[in-house]
């Protein structure tokens, strides 16, 4: 239990009944103060995914963590992007950028794992990638990290979909990537 934090709750992953997985990365706790004191509220950053290369970042803020926690969930699930997996990793190096965090995913080979920290970590996870290291730059926010991951993971595509909207097989993509 880090800085008295519960421990139920931080780098928790369950798996729900539709089999997507659920992990919530952030709870704040935030408070108003009204005449008769204060009334605390709380915000929590919450990403699911189906471990099959869908996944999805959500915020949820309730007077409750429970009900805070189910909202994210929800909303998580339902902003889920298509990210390529290909061989277990992804198809080449990307640079996510939101505000001023940026995070560096590179592919790596099999039997490497999941080299990110925090953040990046938990939505690499929940994609289903096994292989690829990731670096966190700039900003430390959470949000603003779990956004850039997502930027970064939706600019993917794969070498096909690249063939197919330049009306070229892919033979020609390839020769042509090799002579520039």
């Amino acid at each position: 239990m880090a800085r008295g934090r519960p421990s139920g709750f931080f780098g928790s992953r369950q798996e729900s009944d539709d089999g997507t997985v659920e992990k919530v990365v952030r709870i704040n706790r935030t408070a108003k103060v009204v005449k008769g004191g204060r009334r605390f509220g709380f915000a929590v950053l919450a990403v699911a995914g189906d471990g099959k290369g869908q996944v999805g970042i959500a915020m949820g803020k309730a007077k409750l963590v429970p009900d805070a926690v189910r909202k994210a969930i929800e909303r998580a699930k339902r902003s889920m992007i298509n990210v390529p997996i290909v061989k277990g990793t992804i198809p080449f190096e990307v640079i996510g950028r939101y505000g001023t965090a940026r995070v560096m995913l590179k592919p790596a080979s099999p039997g490497t794992g999941v080299i990110a920290g925090g953040s990046v970590r938990a939505v690499i996870e929940a994609s289903g990638i096994k292989d690829v290291l990731g670096k966190s730059l700039g900003s430390a926010n959470p949000v603003n990290v779990l956004k850039a991951t997502m930027n970064g993971l939706s600019q993917l595509k794969r070498a096909e979909d690249v063939a197919a909207i330049r009306g070229i097989t892919m033979q020609a993509l390839f020769e042509g990537s090799q002579s520039a």
